[in-house]
């Protein structure tokens, strides 16, 4: 069997965050033996519109730039078209537009920018989620957005995750650590406010990255391992999420994680067995669950440790990989 995975985002050189969790669930799919092809931006002109912020990020900041978008999706067609594949995996909506103007066969996976945007334009997701031989969705949240724009066919296959082999040690004085994107959807300025007077480690960039001075910038993975290691408490205070990553790395450290009840976070966290889970926009809430996490070593060893028990066992590379390689198998 033969894939092509359509993304228009993808690590340029390793030690490249972008599209990462792409590159990691390819390579996956790739030591069971399955031929993996990728259409990325390296094999169709992006136009300046696929790296920075990404597609949605770029356009927002430059509004210019929606002139290049024909030419950008006509390349990416051409160069969809030259895969020699028997299943393409598009990433994200537009991806899966792309796959439809094949006329080989594919699978639309939806990561939840993509769904936010459809529902702008809810006939042409219906037309591409209808289309798809089958919809993959991280989450449970997801799923049902995908359903509500018409798709048919619906199976929650999460991005996966790598255990470290040991469990690393906490700092002192505590850390809440912070991985991922500066911009108001991920609540950055909830947290902020929330973590006045505390330790906080701040790994991303964005929009709002001015108002978070001792952010760090997006780090390479080996770094962000080595902050997760060391951190108490990982925050992810947004206000909707598809999936989760930085959410679910901090639960493969053993990591209690203090997290809004949004979106894909939902079904990464279960509130006082794997983390403390918070109402979103609420700095008030969050704050008092970080304390109450910063007063009790105790407590903060044993969310950890479920958490770790629970990203073994439902969300390994092994479990996320038999499930889209039956997923490909069934589809193809």
């Amino acid at each position: 069997m033969k894939i092509a995975v359509l993304t228009t985002s993808y690590p340029r050189h390793p030690g490249d965050v972008v599209g990462r969790f792409v590159a990691d669930a390819v390579d996956h799919v790739r030591r069971r033996g399955v031929e993996v092809e990728v259409v990325g931006p390296a094999q169709f002109q992006g136009f300046g519109l696929t790296y920075g912020h990404g597609v949605a990020g770029n356009l927002r900041r430059r509004p210019w730039l929606a002139l290049f978008v024909p030419a950008l999706l006509a390349s990416f067609v051409r160069a969809a078209k030259r895969a020699d594949a028997d299943l393409l995996h598009a990433h994200w909506l537009p991806a899966g537009w792309v796959a439809a103007r094949t006329g080989k066969p594919y699978v639309v996976q939806v990561w939840g920018t993509d769904v936010e945007l459809a529902r702008r334009a809810p006939r042409l997701a219906r037309r591409i989620l209808r289309q798809a031989r089958l919809v993959i969705a991280a989450s449970s949240a997801l799923a049902e957005g995908a359903y509500e724009l018409g798709a048919e066919d619906v199976r929650v296959i999460p991005s996966g995750v790598e255990l470290p082999e040991a469990v690393g040690t906490e700092a002192s004085p505590p850390e809440v650590l912070y991985a991922g994107r500066l911009s108001p959807e991920k609540g950055v300025l909830e947290l902020v406010e929330a973590t006045a007077g505390m330790k906080l480690v701040v790994a991303g960039d964005g929009p709002l990255r001015s108002h978070v001075p001792p952010a760090l910038g997006f780090v390479p993975p080996d770094e962000l391992a080595r902050l997760y290691a060391r951190a108490a408490i990982v925050a992810c205070p947004s206000r909707r999420e598809g999936f989760g990553v930085a959410c679910l790395e901090a639960m493969a450290h053993a990591r209690p994680v203090v997290a809004t009840n949004v979106g894909g976070l939902r079904d990464l966290v279960l509130d006082g067995e794997t983390g403390l889970v918070v109402p979103a926009r609420d700095p008030a809430a969050l704050r008092d669950a970080l304390e109450r996490l910063l007063r009790d070593p105790g407590l903060r060893r044993r969310l950890g440790g479920a958490g770790r028990a629970r990203a073994q066992e439902r969300f390994s590379w092994d479990v996320v990989t038999d499930a889209t390689v039956a997923a490909y198998t069934m589809a193809a």
